[in-house]
Formats: C-alpha cells, structure tokens, sequence
C-alpha cells in the first residue's frame, strides 16, 4: 500500500515520539537539540521502512466509528 508523503511525515513524528529524545530527560535546551540531530543523523543513515499492521478495512472501520461519535 503507498502512502503519501503526509502518512509519512506522521509515521516519522510518530517513530520520533516513540524513541529517544524522551521528554523530560534533558537540562538543556542544546541537549535536547544534540539528541534530536543524532536521532535523525541514525534515522538517515539506518531508514526503517513503515509496516502496515492493520487491514485499510480495519482502518477505514476505526474512522467510520470514530466519525460515528462526532
């Protein structure tokens, strides 16, 4: 399945919260930059590619609900 280049920046901020930097555990501001630049450095330089763990039905049913309750 393509994902646009949308689903990817979201895929990559999601990866980003998921993994180091952690909130909270830096003192500094230049800390917390240094650690956001080796995390991307290591991202560029080993890429994992996104794998899809839903159905798009099982997405698409998740939206409709959710659509639902608004």
């Amino acid at each position: 399945m393509a994902s646009t280049p949308a689903m990817q920046g979201f895929r990559a901020s999601d990866q980003a919260n998921q993994q180091k930097p952690k909130r909270g555990v830096h003192r500094s501001v230049p800390a917390l930059e240094r650690d956001i630049h080796n995390w991307l450095a290591d991202w560029n330089e080993h890429p994992r590619p996104f794998v899809w763990t839903k159905t798009a039905d099982e997405i698409l049913d998740k939206v409709t609900a959710y659509c639902r309750r608004l």
